[in-house]
């Protein structure tokens, strides 16, 4: 989890282009309190499968 929207991407793929994985990267709503951003982020896991978002960048909050 991060609130870096710049450089975050530019890091993921410099990750990935040396065949390294993430378990995925969630980049907090500057538009959201932390308590939305949280709620956001708990929903999100009891949502998700185990992997889903590996090797992802995800902006809260999810369409």
């Amino acid at each position: 989890m991060t609130n870096n929207r710049t450089s975050m991407p530019v890091h993921l793929a410099d990750h990935i282009a040396v065949k390294r994985h993430i378990p995925g990267i969630f980049i907090l709503n500057p538009n959201l309190s932390i308590g939305e951003n949280i709620e956001e982020l708990i929903i999100t896991a009891l949502a998700s499968e185990e992997d889903q978002y590996q090797d992802r960048i995800v902006y809260l909050p999810l369409p």
